[in-house]
């Protein structure tokens, strides 16, 4: 597939800089894999969408303070950076992290000192051991200053709210300054598990659910399945390679207990996943479960869905409206028989009815 068909054209200001209040009032277009028909409806609709015996499947996954800022301690400059994951310590028993850093001419030694959420010096400090991959400003660093403390307590300190550039840079354009309290709290799913923390970046579906909608899909007996999938920075990588193919794909951890197989796999009048993550999960079990594989507490994925891909158990996905040249966008097209060009149709309905798109923005729900 040409990356170039992954593009559509978004016009400026439709990208969703807040939620929308409440979570179910988000918009939500229902379309049909088998229909050209399509409907436009609010999240709050779902329990009349969907059957007893269905069953949502949520990724619960939980996101940390991933974001920082910080002053590199050479030159005074700003730099702003990315928790992606802990490291293997350094031999003297130091804690490392991967973390990307966004600053001019950095080096292995130079020290960067993290600001609190007062604006102030946090006391920890990242110093820099050695790049890590081929992507520009990826480095592992020893974490100075927090001796016994977790990397989420850390984090807690001195992080922020790892929201997407395009809404960081649409709040600018705006000139809208909201705080970081309101958007931990505002990307955070209301199914999100302290004991699955560490995504840098929220399973974006999810955020449409209301503990009010939860109890009406209860009432109308559609069941809720849980997974886990810790999203990573590359999730949102754009497609830079000429082909999606040759695109590297990133590799995230996702787990599924026995009481969501037996769910998923046996109990479910359909499989209705929220999210792309909830997807890929749910896809690498089922590829895993019919090669007759041990299906094992926990394992890394890169599974890349594309058009063209034969989908072993989703037979609905409920998700965002997504980058152009992005692997989420592919995945959704693969629904599709008539792939890009059917949800390129889609799209250019939901700019001309005025959704909001990306991780704010509003939901496509896409039935059999």
């Amino acid at each position: 597939m040409r990356t170039d068909e992954l593009d559509y054209d978004l016009p400026p200001g439709r990208i969703a800089t807040r939620p929308c209040e409440p979570r179910d009032g988000a918009g939500l277009l229902v379309c049909s894999r088998s229909s050209p028909e399509i409907h436009h409806l609010h999240v709050r609709d779902l329990p009349g969408l969907l059957a007893p015996g269905d069953a949502l499947v949520f990724n619960t996954t939980s996101v940390v303070r991933a974001r920082f800022v910080g002053v590199n301690l050479e030159t005074g400059g700003r730099v702003q950076g990315l928790y992606l994951r802990d490291s293997q310590p350094t031999p003297e028993g130091e804690p490392c992290w991967e973390a990307m850093l966004k600053a001019r001419r950095f080096r292995a030694g130079r020290r960067v000192e993290l600001i609190g959420h007062d604006d102030q010096p946090s006391g920890i400090t990242l110093r820099l051991l050695d790049r890590t991959g081929e992507e520009a400003g990826a480095w592992r660093v020893a974490v100075e200053g927090g001796a016994g403390e977790t990397s989420g307590a850390l984090l807690e300190r001195a992080g922020l709210t790892p929201l997407p550039p395009y809404i960081l840079s649409a709040r600018k354009t705006l000139d809208l300054v909201i705080d970081d309290d309101t958007d931990r709290a505002s990307y955070q799913t209301v199914l999100a598990d302290p004991a699955h923390a560490g995504s840098v970046a929220a399973p974006t579906a999810g955020l449409h659910f209301t503990p009010g909608l939860l109890a009406a899909l209860g009432s109308a007996g559609v069941e809720q399945a849980r997974v886990d999938l810790c999203v990573g920075a590359g999730t949102f990588k754009p497609v830079e390679t000429e082909t999606l193919e040759d695109h590297p794909m990133h590799s995230e951890r996702c787990a599924m207990d026995d009481d969501a197989r037996t769910q998923i796999f046996e109990r479910a009048r359909r499989v209705v996943a929220v999210g792309s993550t909830s997807a890929r999960t749910i896809e690498t079990y089922a590829a895993m479960r019919d090669s007759g594989l041990p299906l094992p507490p926990s394992v890394e994925t890169d599974l890349l869905i594309a058009p063209g891909y034969a989908w072993r158990r989703v037979d609905a996905l409920l998700t965002n409206f997504h980058l152009p040249r992005s692997t989420l966008l592919a995945m959704v097209s693969a629904l599709f028989p008539e792939g890009m060009d059917r949800l390129r149709a889609i799209y250019d309905e939901a700019i001309e009815r005025e959704y909001r798109f990306f991780s704010y923005g509003d939901a496509m729900l896409v039935l059999p």
